[in-house]
């Protein structure tokens, strides 16, 4: 029997909205005390705090993007001002950018996604989530405890050692990308083990990375695998998931979440496409309509797992220039950081699919090549960019021109 996190989750639309409104309130109540860059957005917006009485009047806001995020923290250090000066958070993470971002305290984040995935205190869960300074692998820790889950931090060690834990542990469910669940049943196979036979996973929620329907096909009807979903951003946490109906994904309880017009910043109509905007509900970190450069739509269905949160309809796709390769984000601007090291080089990144896995290769077109230049603009851009080159490959001169798109997408979805 599926389990409820909480009560929340059942609540009316109408006490949804009214729970949701005062929160906000109070948030906003405290952020323009506590928050100098909330002040400021306030003035400029020629707005106060009595301006707001419900999350209807959100609109009297600007969306601020994950780039005027970057630019606010690096005029004011290090959460832009959206921060308490004197805040005192239980975790700082970061993420490319850079940004800083204070853990909120929400224990339960994440929990709701994993309940509604049937994760129970009978599972073992491999988390494969890195735990070294990015969000990740802590918040979706806490959100299996939450869950009742035992959890094991393999974290992204080798495919090999991922086989041997899920052995030995005798792992029940996993957590992580869908490609590197892919790479993991092909080394164990490799090693001569029959996955479905040999080992016990029998479910999987996957984050940071879209499920393609021909991967979870053979998931579920080759080895058994019983799948699921979440979305989330690493500023807010998270925003959706799936239950077991596996049909759009429910809306958390804990944020508010538009779909506005990115060219206005106004809500679309249901079932309109726009970009997803979410308001974290929190007293750490005072951003409100963070545009997380999404695409999609919701709807107001009521669904038959007994749910009664609004519903968002997957991902269409980026509002900007920002593109998800292995879980991570990368954009033109990171790129422009990591050829500005180089005198005379010009870079492209062209993303492709082989395997169920995401390829990132390198185009370089530079007066002088050279496995030393191939090294240390790998090196660069996994310190700028936060995600490994796959390969990189020396193109003739006037390949890249001034006008070239920075990043290609060639990445075919089925």
């Amino acid at each position: 029997m599926e389990r409820y996190y909480d009560e929340k989750e059942v609540r009316t639309p109408e006490e949804r909205k009214r729970d949701l409104s005062m929160q906000l309130v109070r948030m906003i109540s405290n952020g323009y005390e506590k928050s100098t860059r909330l002040r400021e957005i306030f003035r400029e917006f020629n707005v106060t705090p009595s301006d707001f009485s419900s999350i209807d009047d959100l609109h009297k806001l600007p969306v601020i993007s994950r780039e005027k995020v970057v630019l606010y923290e690096s005029e004011d250090p290090p959460y832009g001002g959206f921060a308490a000066p004197d805040v005192m958070p239980e975790r700082v993470f970061i993420s490319p950018g850079p940004v800083y971002e204070p853990h909120l305290k929400e224990y339960s984040l994440w929990a709701r996604g994993y309940c509604a995935s049937g994760f129970s205190a009978r599972d073992i869960v491999l988390n494969t989530f890195s735990y070294h300074m990015v969000a990740a692998g802590l918040t979706f820790h806490e959100g299996l405890r939450a869950a009742g889950a035992t959890v094991v931090p393999s974290g992204t060690s080798n495919t090999e050692q991922q086989v041997r834990l899920i052995k030995d542990l005798r792992i029940t469910a996993f957590t992580g990308t869908p490609s590197f669940l892919m790479a993991i049943i092909k080394k164990a196979e490799e090693s001569g083990y029959d996955f479905k036979r040999d080992f016990m996973i029998r479910r999987a929620c996957f984050v940071a990375e879209p499920l393609q329907p021909t991967l979870r096909e053979i998931f579920e009807n080759e080895y058994g695998i019983d799948t699921y979903q979440m979305y989330g951003a690493t500023e807010v946490g998270d925003i959706a998931y799936e239950c077991r109906e596996k049909k759009d994904w429910h809306v958390v309880e804990d944020a508010i979440v538009e779909i506005v017009d990115p060219a206005t910043g106004g809500c679309v109509q249901p079932g309109e496409l726009g970009e997803v905007v979410v308001t974290r509900l929190n007293d750490v970190f005072y951003l409100l309509r963070f545009g997380t450069g999404d695409l999609s739509s919701m709807l107001n269905l009521r669904c038959s797992c007994g749910r009664t949160s609004q519903k968002l309809c997957g991902i269409a796709g980026r509002v900007g220039d920002a593109v998800k390769v292995r879980g991570m984000f990368i954009t033109k601007g990171q790129l422009a950081r990591v050829q500005e090291t180089f005198a005379g080089v010009r870079l492209q990144a062209v993303i492709t699919r082989r395997s169920y896995k995401d390829v990132l290769r390198i185009e370089v077109e530079a007066s002088m090549g050279g496995e030393k230049l191939k090294d240390d603009i790998t090196d660069e851009f996994k310190k700028v960019c936060t995600v490994s080159v796959d390969e990189i490959d020396f193109v003739p001169a006037g390949t890249i021109t001034e006008n070239a798109p920075r990043i290609i997408d060639r990445r075919e979805w089925e």
